[in-house]
């Protein structure tokens, strides 16, 4: 499986954004107690609306980025369990962050669960700061942010 530079995601890659999102997030279910947000997202309209990017061959990885008007926020990053410890993570938020700074946006902001421990120190270990833990309906969300400008 090669991890080429993240490409804009087609219709063609719906079933694979759904299958790799459903991977990387699937063992979170029985920890937090619920399905993790991202699995139950929009995959298909998200792909229309231009911000989900992919990479590999087969696609074992992808970011879905929302741009605001000061800020680039990352809604999803999945790498699929089998490219899992490869620095395929790291080399998909070092994108997201290329991007902000493309699109002359200051910071990128993201969240995750709280019990998703592993998630939450790549997201320090890169340098994402703490900007809040709140609850958000029954999910208990940290909200990160790193500026890149």
């Amino acid at each position: 499986m090669s991890d080429p530079e993240p490409r804009p995601a087609t219709a063609a890659d719906v079933p694979a954004v759904k299958a790799v999102t459903d991977a990387a997030y699937h063992h979170y279910i029985e920890r937090i107690g619920l399905v993790p947000a991202p699995m139950e997202a929009g995959h298909a309209a998200d792909v229309a609306a231009g911000k989900v990017f992919v990479t590999g061959d087969p696609v074992v990885g992808l970011v879905v980025v929302r741009t605001e008007a000061d800020h680039l926020y990352l809604d999803n990053i999945a790498v699929h369990p089998d490219a899992q410890g490869t620095g395929l993570g790291r080399r998909l938020l070092a994108f997201v962050e290329t991007r902000a700074r493309r699109l002359g946006l200051p910071e990128v902001r993201l969240l995750t669960n709280a019990l998703m421990w592993e998630n939450r120190a790549m997201y320090e270990r890169y340098g994402y700061e703490v900007v809040e833990r709140r609850k958000d309906g029954a999910y208990d969300r940290v909200h990160y942010r790193k500026p890149v400008s």
